[in-house]
């Protein structure tokens, strides 16, 4: 879900090329439900191997990850850990959402709609813990680092970000500006091309860089004010956010007064629990420093044993992805020692 923000947050066009050679870290569970909910069949299914095994996935990060890589590109995917007890609301929310879509579906699929289907389809998403294991498997088969976060990815990947370890977030949430990453890249896709809100469509768009202090600055607000305007206008914590308070009136309310405590005083916050309980998780959420960043080569049998032959993948298509990745990263390495010498 994410803060909304949007109209609010500026940031700048900039090309995939600019961003060679930087490494990047992935909020991992917010990109496997992209490619749930975006990759599916002409009647909003999900894509299945023989078995009927979902296999979005594993198509979207195979794609999407080795086409990264192939322009230089380092990845780190980050994993949720415990979700904090504030977000239970949430994820009961989304269940029962999702609950609610998957009867509509098989409602339309009984009654041959097509168009119900694709209405209902990427609502029905669900990311389980075999699905993130076998994007755990995948990503390791290419060389890509995995870091378990304690709790919230986006947390744990702020902290890298902040820590220099990675030099920018990937994401579509701003969520990750409230957990103070100072820089943020938004629609970073090879096809540039995003689904649109609330359709089976997609829209293009180019690769956008946020940058933290520019939006402090723009806004006129510190960061913890600006974490408040997120919990003004609604958080995976809060939900909705306080009635009748957009980003705007929000913002407007943030710089009216000399203290937060005024602010949440002034538009009564009405969720069970204090707004500074709420406050405090993208202040304090628990981050890890343990982790080890070791970009490897891919693992070639590795690949194919889980795609080809566990999930039906074309063999061809595979072996051609892997060949242009290996054959980039020779020009790669070439280019370097002849920068060296």
């Amino acid at each position: 879900m994410g803060v909304s923000l949007t109209g609010m947050v500026a940031g700048k066009t900039i090309t995939i090329k600019e961003l060679a050679g930087k490494v990047f870290v992935v909020d991992a569970y917010n990109t496997l439900y992209q490619f749930l909910t975006t990759i599916r069949g002409p009647d909003g299914a999900p894509l299945t191997d023989r078995n009927g095994n979902v296999t979005s996935h594993l198509m979207g990060l195979f794609s999407r990850v080795t086409k990264l890589q192939q322009e230089g590109l380092k990845l780190v995917f980050v994993f949720d850990g415990k979700a904090p007890d504030l977000k239970r609301a949430e994820r009961e929310r989304r269940q029962r959402l999702k609950n609610e879509a998957q009867a509509s579906y098989d409602a339309a699929a009984k009654a041959e709609d097509v168009e119900g289907m694709k209405k209902y389809a990427g609502r029905t998403a669900r990311l389980t813990r075999e699905i993130a294991e076998e994007a755990k498997e995948l990503l390791r088969a290419l060389g890509v680092p995995i870091v378990q976060a304690p709790s919230e990815g986006e947390a744990q990947a702020a902290h890298m970000v902040k820590r220099g370890d990675a030099w920018a977030l990937i994401s579509q949430d701003y969520d990750c500006l409230l957990f103070g990453t100072p820089r943020m890249v938004k629609n970073l896709s090879i096809t540039q091309r995003k689904k649109k809100p609330g359709a089976f469509a997609t829209t293009m768009v180019e690769p956008e860089l946020v940058v933290l202090e520019d939006v402090l600055r723009e806004l006129d607000v510190t960061h913890d004010q600006l974490i408040a305007l997120g919990l003004l206008v609604g958080t995976d914590f809060n939900i909705g956010g306080v009635h009748g308070i957009g980003p705007k009136k929000g913002l407007g309310l943030i710089k009216g007064h000399d203290d937060l405590s005024a602010v949440f005083a002034a538009v009564g916050w009405e969720f069970p629990f204090s707004w500074e309980d709420a406050f405090n998780l993208f202040k304090e959420m628990p981050v890890t420093d343990d982790y080890e960043l070791r970009w490897r080569g891919a693992e070639p049998d590795a690949v194919r044993s889980l795609l080809v032959e566990k999930h039906d993948f074309s063999a061809a298509r595979v072996d051609a992805v892997l060949e242009r990745l290996e054959k980039q990263g020779k020009v790669r390495a070439q280019k370097g020692l002849g920068d060296f010498f």
